[in-house]
C-alpha cells in the first residue's frame, strides 16, 4: 500500500509538522510505504505572528518529504496534483488545522479527479478556527466535500464536523502520545541545564503564548491568597504570538516578578524534555480549545497536567488521578495546585500518568484510518453495484416477452 501524507513536516515547525511526522512513522513501522507531501510557503508574513516558520532542527533522515504546495500559488497546486496523479497512491490522509489551507488542498483533491483510486481521510485538527475570518465556512466545505472519510481528536471537533459534510464515516480518536521529544530524564539532570533551584515549586506553561490559552487566567491565579504563601514558581516557555508586554505589566501589577520565568523563544525538539522533566505539574488554563499536543508531550514525561473544562481537554486528563480539570476561573486553579502542593500528589499521579499513556497510540490511529478508508471503499462498490442493477433492469431486451 502506498500513502501520501499531505500537510506541514520539515523543515516547516510546529504541532502539526510534528503531527504528521509521527503518523508518517507510525506508517512505516506497519510496513506501510508512506510520503509526506509539505508546503515550501505555508502563512504570508502579515498572518505569521511568530519569528519564523523554519525549524532549526536536523532532517528526519528516515522520513520521504517533499515541499510542493504553495498555499496561495495554484501553479503548485496543479504540480502537487500531477506528481499525486503520478505516483498513484492507496491512500490520500490530509492534514486540516485552518480554513486558510483549504483552498489548495480543496483544489489539488479536485485536480487529482474523480477516477483517483485513493480514498481521501482528514484528520481534523479544528473544525472551527480559534480566530474567525470571513469566507471560513465557505473554504472548509470546499475541502470536506472532496474527503471520504475524517478524524477527529476529540468529540468536540467530531460534532463540529457535522457543520461542514454530511458524510457519516467519521470516528474520534485521542491524540496520541508524542514520543519524538526524547527520553525521560531526571528531575536534577532538567533543572541544571535550564539553570533552575533543585528546591524550587515549578509550574509549567507550554507552547506558544495567545490569548485562547489563558496564561493570563493563569497568572492571577498565582496571586490569590491560596498561592501567594506556596513561593510557586511559574515557567513560562514558547514564543509570543501577541503583544508580550501586557503580560510583564501585568506580572508586575501582580507582584509575581520573583514568581514567573519567560522563556521568549520557540522550543527546538531537542530541549523539549528538560522543561517538561523539570516540572512539579503542566498547566494549560485555556479560555477555550479543542483538543491539544501539549497534554501528549506531558504524557510522554510522565508529567502531571492541570487543564480547564474546555474542548477535548478533559477527555485526556482524569480529574484527581492523572492530574485537575477546572473550571475556567482562578478559584478553581489556585486550589487545584494548592491541593497538589500541599497533599504532594506528583509521585502519586506521575505513576497514574505513565499507567495511563498507553491507552494513547499511534497505532489505534493508523487503525482507525485503514478502517475509514474501508469503510469508503464499501460505501463506493454499495453504489456500484446499486447502478448496475439499475441498468440491468433497464436493459431494453428484458422487456421483451418472449412469444
Amino acid at each position: 500500500m502506498k500513502v501520501i501524507l499531505i500537510g506541514p513536516a520539515y523543515p516547516l515547525r510546529g504541532g502539526i509538522a510534528n503531527f504528521n511526522e509521527s503518523l508518517a512513522t507510525a506508517f512505516k513501522n506497519n510496513s506501510i510505504d508512506a510520503e509526506i507531501i509539505s508546503f515550501y510557503f505555508q502563512y504570508p508574513s502579515f498572518l505569521f505572528p511568530g519569528k519564523t516558520q523554519k525549524s532549526d532542527e536536523r532532517f528526519p533522515e528516515t522520513l520521504a518529504i517533499k515541499s510542493l504546495i504553495s498555499s496561495i500559488n495554484p501553479i503548485s497546486w496543479y504540480k502537487t496534483a500531477r506528481y499525486i496523479k503520478k505516483d498513484n497512491p492507496d491512500l490520500i490522509v490530509i492534514q486540516f488545522w485552518l480554513p486558510l489551507m483549504a483552498p489548495a488542498l480543496g483544489s489539488i483533491l479536485r485536480m487529482i479527479g474523480k477516477k483517483k483510486k485513493a480514498k481521501v481521510i482528514a484528520v481534523v485538527h479544528n473544525a472551527k478556527p480559534h480566530e474567525k475570518r470571513p469566507g471560513d465556512n465557505f473554504f472548509t466545505k470546499y475541502l470536506f466535500n472532496k474527503c471520504d472519510g475524517f478524524i477527529s481528536l476529540s468529540s468536540t471537533v467530531l460534532n463540529d464536523i457535522s457543520n461542514f459534510t454530511s458524510s457519516t464515516n467519521k470516528i474520534f480518536v485521542p491524540h496520541p502520545v508524542y514520543d519524538i521529544f526524547g527520553k525521560i530524564i531526571t528531575k536534577s539532570e532538567a533543572r541544571k541545564f535550564l539553570d533552575l533551584k533543585e528546591d524550587e515549586k515549578i509550574i509549567l506553561f507550554f507552547g506558544i503564548i495567545r490569548k485562547y490559552k489563558g496564561l493570563e487566567l493563569l497568572l492571577k491565579s498565582m496571586a490569590t491568597d491560596k498561592l501567594k504563601n506556596l513561593k510557586l514558581k511559574l515557567l513560562v516557555a514558547g514564543e509570543f504570538y501577541e503583544d508580550q508586554e501586557k503580560y510583564f505589566e501585568l506580572i508586575k501589577n501582580l507582584g509575581l516578578k520573583d514568581n514567573v520565568q519567560i522563556v521568549n523563544k520557540f522550543i527546538e525538539n531537542d530541549n523539549v524534555k528538560y522543561y517538561f522533566c523539570a516540572s512539579d505539574i503542566v498547566v494549560q488554563p485555556y479560555l477555550h480549545a479543542t483538543q491539544s499536543g501539549v497534554t501528549q508531550i506531558a504524557y510522554n514525561f510522565e508529567r502531571p497536567m492541570l487543564v480547564t473544562r474546555v474542548g477535548g481537554l478533559a477527555e485526556i486528563v482524569f480529574d484527581k488521578y492523572t492530574g485537575y480539570v477546572t473550571g475556567v476561573n482562578e478559584d478553581e486553579i489556585s486550589s487545584a495546585l494548592m491541593d497538589f502542593y500541599d497533599n504532594d500528589r506528583e509521585k502519586e499521579f506521575s505513576a497514574n500518568v505513565a499507567k495511563e499513556k498507553y491507552r494513547f497510540s499511534w497505532q489505534a490511529m493508523i487503525d482507525a484510518i485503514l478502517s475509514l478508508k474501508e469503510k469508503a471503499n464499501f460505501k463506493n462498490q454499495k453504489k456500484i453495484n446499486f447502478l448496475r442493477q439499475i441498468l440491468y433492469l433497464l436493459k431494453p431486451d428484458r422487456n421483451i416477452r418472449k412469444r
